[in-house]
C-alpha cells in the first residue's frame, strides 16, 4: 500500500512537470495513455479543488485502477460491446442536451431578468381582496329536499338574529358548521377576488363594510356573509412570485431555443 501511495505522489509530481514540458501522459494503462487533461476533468466531474493534494492523490489511485479494470473486463469479450456504446451513447446525448439547456438558461434568466419581468407585467401581481366572515349551513348531494329546506330555516333564523341587533360574531359561532372559522366568529380573513365560488365571490365585493347579506346558495351550503373591511388592491411582493416568473421564463427560453436548435438540424434517411 505504501508503494502505491509513493507511486501515485510520483504521478503527481510527474503531471506538473509534464504541463511545464507541454507533455501530457501521466501514465499508460494497458497500452492506454493517461493524460493530465483527462485526469483533470475527472476532478473537475468530482468538484475536487485543484489544491487538495491529498483527495486528488486518492482519486488519482481510484483513477487508475478503474481505467485498467475496465480495459481488461472489456478484453475478456463476456459483454456485448455494441450494446455498451449504445447505452454510453444515449447517456451522452441525454447529458449533452440537459447540460447544455441548464447552462444556457442560467445565462438568459437571470435575476435581473426576472426583475424586468415582475416590474413590466406590474398588473398580473396585483390582487383585490376582502376581509369578509361568514356563516355556513352546509349542504351535501345526498341531502332529500325536506331536508335541504330544514338547512334553509337555520340560515334562516340565524339571518334573523343578526338583524334583530344579535352580533354577527356570536351567532357565527353557535350557528355556523365550519368549524374553523366559527371559532373566529365567521372570520374567513382577507380573501382573493375569485378565490371562492363566483356567487360568493360576487356578493362580497359588491357589499358595503357592515352589510349582511340575506342566506345565499353555493355548492358548499347556505351562506351569510358580512365586509368586516372595505376591498383593498394588494401587490404581491417580488420574493413571493419570483420562482414561478422565474419558472415562467425558463420554459419560454427553452422552448425558444429548442426550436431554434431544430432549425439547425440535418437529418438524411
Amino acid at each position: 500500500m505504501l508503494l502505491r501511495h509513493l507511486l501515485v505522489a510520483v504521478l503527481l509530481l510527474s503531471m506538473v512537470g509534464c504541463n511545464e514540458k507541454n507533455e501530457n501522459t501521466i501514465a499508460t494503462v494497458n497500452d492506454k495513455k493517461i493524460s493530465s487533461e483527462q485526469f483533470a476533468a475527472f476532478l473537475r466531474f468530482k468538484r475536487v479543488p485543484e489544491n487538495d493534494e491529498k483527495r486528488k492523490a486518492g482519486l488519482l489511485e481510484q483513477y487508475l485502477e478503474r481505467e485498467a479494470l475496465a480495459a481488461v473486463i472489456e478484453k475478456k469479450g463476456l459483454l456485448d460491446n455494441n450494446l455498451i456504446q449504445a447505452e454510453l451513447n444515449e447517456f451522452k446525448k441525454e447529458m449533452l442536451i440537459s447540460r447544455y439547456f441548464e447552462k444556457y438558461l442560467d445565462k438568459q434568466v437571470t435575476d435581473q431578468a426576472v426583475t424586468n419581468y415582475y416590474n413590466t407585467k406590474a398588473s398580473e401581481y396585483e390582487q383585490k381582496k376582502a376581509h369578509v366572515a361568514h356563516i355556513l349551513i352546509r349542504l351535501n348531494k345526498t341531502m332529500s329536499e325536506p331536508e335541504r329546506q330544514a338547512k334553509l330555516t337555520t340560515a334562516q333564523e340565524a339571518y334573523s338574529k343578526i338583524r334583530s341587533g344579535e352580533d354577527f360574531a356570536k351567532v357565527a359561532e353557535t350557528y355556523s358548521e365550519d368549524t374553523i372559522s366559527a371559532k373566529k366568529g365567521g372570520d374567513l380573513e382577507w380573501m382573493k377576488e375569485g378565490s371562492v365560488d363566483a356567487h360568493f365571490s360576487q356578493t362580497i365585493f359588491s357589499m358595503k363594510v357592515g352589510d349582511v347579506s340575506e342566506p345565499f346558495e353555493t355548492p358548499f351550503g347556505f351562506h351569510i356573509v358580512t365586509l368586516i373591511e372595505a376591498p383593498q388592491v394588494v401587490k404581491q411582493p417580488l420574493k413571493a412570485v419570483a420562482g414561478d416568473i422565474r419558472y415562467q421564463l425558463r420554459n419560454q427560453a427553452k422552448k425558444a431555443e429548442m426550436e431554434r436548435l431544430l432549425a439547425e438540424m440535418k437529418i438524411k434517411k
